[in-house]
């Protein structure tokens, strides 16, 4: 029996972002629901949020964010051989969103697949992405995060409104050279909770998202900073080491609390949530895309990135920085 010859390694080649034009600020929300500016910034750091027109899908979402990564990586569309979507707010089961976005950028007969781990489920595709081009299943991978959370929000809920937003970021991933060991994707930590399943949810296709939010910050304050340390041991990488953090935009709250115990005081962090909101799978990749338009990171930068959400699923791991 014959296999294939993957690569020794695999990096990120460029990322990209995208945002829906729809600003909704704090004092928007509080025109409808009891909350104030002060009220949502003092617990969860948002100050306002981007969401998707009514005919905007997350399809739309995915293509102009990849679109942006695959410019920035050089390759043409014929050069993917694979495309992973990560979304928990697919517009429907059947076709897959991955399909639908190859199609639409011209990418021919790739293999596309979805992937729901919720808010972990970027780090999840990225792990799936290492392991297909070092194994050799596929050579360069399309990963996307997109989700329209807007749609599956109740606005006169106000523990759920104030949080979660639209939006999609994306990455391109390529084989290592050879010759820079150091530039690469490296073990993802990572694991779930099902204990915790209830605690973020939608219940059935008729219901609303549904957090209970004490229980999730006690959980993610507690619980995820071993597995942050656990990712950094894994590749190699001392935390001080890291230029930056860009832990999933849930809560500024537990951003800050995270970066504080993973011990890199050294390291930028991410906090993206403060005007884009809750993207779930898309924050990682979002945060990170506009941090690099901002030119705050470098080429060759180690960042560290933790996923966590619904499930409860996790992950986290180090890369380098196209």
């Amino acid at each position: 029996m014959r296999t294939h010859q993957g690569s020794a390694g695999a990096r990120v080649l460029a990322f990209g972002g995208y945002q829906p034009a729809r600003v909704v600020t704090n004092d928007e929300l509080a025109a409808s629901v009891e909350t104030s500016d002060e009220w949502i910034r003092s617990r969860v750091g948002i100050a306002s949020r981007r969401l998707a027109g009514p005919d905007e899908t997350v399809a739309d979402m995915a293509v102009a964010a990849a679109g942006k990564a695959l410019a920035g990586s050089g390759l043409s569309p014929a050069d993917i051989d694979l495309v992973i979507v990560a979304t928990c707010t697919p517009e429907v089961m059947i076709p897959n969103t991955a399909a639908i976005v190859a199609r639409r950028l011209g990418i021919g007969a790739p293999g596309a697949y979805d992937l729901n781990a919720a808010c972990a489920g970027f780090c999840y595709a990225l792990a799936a992405a290492n392991d297909a081009v070092r194994a050799g299943s596929a050579r360069h991978v399309l990963v996307i995060g997109a989700e329209k959370l807007s749609q599956w929000v109740d606005w006169t809920d106000r523990s759920t409104c104030i949080i979660f937003a639209d939006g999609a970021g994306a990455a391109v991933v390529g084989p290592a050279e050879a010759e820079e060991p150091e530039a690469g994707i490296g073990p993802v930590v990572w694991g779930s909770d099902g204990d915790m399943a209830d605690k973020i949810c939608i219940k059935d296709r008729n219901s609303f998202i549904f957090q209970e939010g004490q229980a999730v910050f006690r959980w993610a304050t507690t619980a995820l900073h071993p597995i942050a340390k656990q990712a950094c041991a894994e590749a190699g990488v001392d935390p001080t080491e890291l230029a930056v953090f860009v832990p999933h935009q849930a809560n500024l709250r537990i951003i800050e609390a995270l970066a504080r115990k993973i011990g890199a005081p050294q390291a930028k962090v991410a906090s993206d949530i403060v005007t884009a909101g809750n993207t779930s799978s898309a924050s990682i990749p979002l945060a990170l895309s506009r941090m690099i338009e901002r030119g705050e990171l470098g080429s060759g930068d180690k960042a560290l990135l933790i996923g966590f959400g619904a499930g409860v699923c996790y992950a986290a791991q180090v890369i380098t920085l196209p």
